[in-house]
């Protein structure tokens, strides 16, 4: 998700929870760390929207490339060149009471959001649309969800039956037998399972078991001792007593429920890993066959993997043996009855905003306001809409294809991708830091990278999937059902290279290294990374340079460590990678240094793979440019900026957002990717060309002497 975060596609499936906004964020940010798929979430990064669409011009508002409206010439571009670049826009839109940020992909989002309901509203209002369709599911789906008159009289009613078969449990292995089953429908207590490219044969797809088991964003808001994460333990323990008293338990029970819960998730988050040491791919690659899976971790597998249906599993990866050697230990040692109250909170949990109102605004309440600061919740057909779109994914972006996506813009952005792969290849030649061997290896990748653009030419087959206008829950429940078939249904066979890891309605992008591909869905090809009819300067500074920080993801501290197959293999020579460190410690120290809400940091560690992603994207993409220009007028000033004014300004624009201080809080604890501004103003003022450009000088506050700067590509 430019995303990235790190997300891998064969665990997408553990993304398809019971709702797609905070649940969906929390779950997203924890797997981005877990594996290899390095999603750049461009923009809002994930946190914010799944949905969007290409720009039309009877329904988007058009702007200049460069509107000298946004921007705050009051203050010096050596100063602090976000604001400078985006001050005007800052000010003139301040966060909407139902979101927790504002940028400029948010602001692109509100206008997308009316592009889909058409489709939506469309496939729910055609009468003659055929039993079985996607559009008689998209419209079924969306008018389930839209159906508040019966949710509301359905009230806890609507997810009885889960909850009836939680008190059935009365043994261990009753309690074993039915959090397989859950995990079959989308909720996952205890630990993640799925299926997934082997790291070390990345032909094969295997079967794949990851820590989880979690309802609050990270590990160290349960250990952290800091004044926030103490505050948001607190809170959350309110937050699940409330929950317990709208379902009929007396205060007093609710509260000791509650407590009790946080001390099991408090367990389980002691055996996790950190998000630094899940962005290290080898402490995550554990592969063994089910006997060394018994060793590890004293849990009854067999009926585990039989309820799920799964007999003769040869290769299995444990991500973090010493969690699930825990875990085995914190479930034998737990008293059921304490499970059976985990497992009711997970299923109230994720089912919240398929519930009546009650459940839904109190799981908003802590969500939404108490971790990311949001006053409002956004209007139901937002949310119904995302939720149709995610678990309808490619169904709806097949309609959504149809309607929106013009194909001179694919064209326009294979041009591109082109002119970006020559340019990195020629700075790959030229590194004076990298040897003659390594330098072979890194040309072949380079040349293999595959390039997915719009979207897949093969669709997912929802024929096995029924929705109906019965039941908002029932519907999520199916399509949580039919994903996961659909994906552990994949293990033990070749890995299928034409799926997709998102939809072609989601503004994003990703760099896959199992694959060793990058892909952009036709939602990322608009305003303001792609306009189809501005100067070179401002795409190649804004898509252009998300098609580098894609391609730099290949060769980022966790991308170098595969190979041109997307095998998990080290191909560098000692001394190139003890040059390489070097060099991206240098970026994580600029980072670390960066404050923000005047006393807090950026993580360096944790942003680097982003942070080099973003530093390559930029000087791969300027180089690109030069190129493309060559024959061309360049000193002509288009709106009084030149070329490389334009590049910077363009890049700079993509960035833009005004973020609430707790979800900036929450983001500097659990996302891979720096804030905003940093990765506007702790990035440039590394780049020779921009200082150039905007005529920085050493009197400059953010001025950073030559010798200081960070450079690799």
């Amino acid at each position: 998700m430019y995303k990235k975060g790190a997300v891998n596609q064969n665990i997408l499936y553990f993304c398809r929870k019971f709702t797609v906004s905070l649940n969906l964020i929390n779950k997203l940010m924890k797997i981005f760390t877990n594996k290899s798929f390095y999603t750049s979430v461009i923009g809002v990064l994930i946190f914010s929207f799944m949905v969007s669409c290409v720009n039309n011009k009877n329904t988007m508002k058009e702007e200049a490339a460069i509107n000298i409206a946004n921007l705050d010439t009051t203050v010096k571009a050596g100063d602090d060149f976000y604001k400078y670049a985006n001050g005007g826009w800052l000010k003139a839109h301040p966060i909407p009471g139902d979101q927790s940020a504002f940028g400029s992909f948010e602001a692109l989002a509100e206008e997308n959001y009316k592009q889909l309901l058409s489709i939506m509203e469309g496939a729910a209002a055609d009468k003659d649309a055929k039993a079985g369709s996607i559009k008689q599911k998209i419209g079924d789906f969306f008018t389930s969800g839209m159906d508040t008159l019966k949710i509301e009289k359905a009230g806890i009613n609507a997810i009885k039956a889960e909850l009836d078969k939680i008190d059935a449990i009365k043994t261990p292995q009753d309690l074993l037998k039915s959090i397989a089953e859950f995990h079959t429908a989308g909720v996952n207590p205890l630990f993640n399972f799925g299926s997934g490219q082997d790291d070390k044969n990345s032909n094969n797809v295997i079967a794949q078991l990851y820590q989880g088991g979690l309802a609050l964003p990270d590990r160290d808001y349960y250990t952290s001792e800091d004044a926030r994460s103490k505050e948001i333990r607190g809170e959350y323990v309110k937050h699940i007593t409330k929950m317990f008293e709208l379902m009929g338990m007396n205060t007093t029970t609710a509260a000791q429920n509650a407590d009790n819960i946080l001390k099991l998730e408090t367990k389980l988050a002691e055996a996790s890993s950190t998000r630094k040491e899940l962005r290290d791919p080898v402490s995550n690659y554990n592969k063994t066959d089910l006997a060394g899976l018994k060793k590890m971790s004293a849990f009854d597998w067999d009926n585990y993997f039989a309820t799920l249906g799964l007999k003769n599993l040869k290769e299995i990866n444990v991500g973090q043996p010493k969690f699930f050697g825990e875990m085995a230990k914190i479930f034998s040692s737990t008293p059921v009855d304490q499970w059976k109250t985990y497992l009711k909170w997970h299923v109230l949990k994720d089912a919240a905003s398929c519930l009546s109102s009650n459940f839904d605004k109190e799981h908003f309440a802590f969500y939404g306001t108490v971790l990311s600061g949001v006053k409002e919740m956004k209007p139901r057909w937002k949310r119904v809409l995302n939720n149709t779109s995610s678990n309808l994914g490619e169904a709806v972006g097949q309609l959504y294809v149809e309607k929106y996506f013009p194909p001179e813009a694919k064209k326009r952005m294979i041009e591109l991708i082109g002119n970006l792969k020559l340019a990195l290849k020629e700075r790959i030649e030229k590194l004076s830091w990298m040897g003659e061997a390594t330098k072979k290896q890194a040309l072949e990748k380079l040349e293999k990278i595959n390039v997915k653009v719009g979207y897949p030419d093969k669709w997912i087959d929802y024929s096995s999937l029924t929705i109906t206008k019965d039941s908002y829950f029932e519907n999520i429940m199916a399509a949580s059902r039919f994903y996961f078939k659909r994906d552990i249904e994949k293990i033990g066979k070749p890995v299928d290279r034409t799926e997709w890891g998102m939809t072609p309605q989601t503004v994003n992008a990703y760099y896959n290294p199992n694959m060793n591909e990058i892909v952009f869905p036709a939602a990322i090809l608009q305003e303001p990374f792609f306009f189809l009819k501005a100067d070179d300067a401002v795409n190649y500074g804004a898509i252009g340079v998300v098609i580098g920080h894609e391609m730099t993801h290949g060769f980022d501290d966790q991308g170098c460590q595969y190979d041109k197959e997307g095998n998990l293999r080290n191909w560098w020579t000692k001394e190139d990678a003890a040059n390489f460190e070097a060099k991206t410690k240098v970026i994580a120290d600029h980072y670390n240094a960066h404050k923000e809400l005047d006393s807090l940091h950026v993580d360096g560690k944790l942003t680097l793979g982003e942070n080099i992603a973003d530093m390559g994207g930029i000087t791969v993409a300027y180089a690109a440019l030069q190129k493309a220009l060559q024959g061309k007028d360049t000193t002509a000033k288009i709106d009084g900026f030149t070329i490389d004014q334009r590049f910077f300004l363009s890049y700079a624009q993509v960035w833009r957002q005004n973020i609430r201080d707790k979800e900036l809080m929450r983001r500097l604890k659990e996302d891979v990717h720096s804030p905003h501004d940093a990765r506007v103003n702790a990035l440039l003022f590394n780049v020779p060309q921009f200082y150039k450009a905007f005529n920085i000088q050493p009197t400059d506050k953010l001025y950073i002497p030559e010798k200081d700067r960070a450079v690799i590509w």
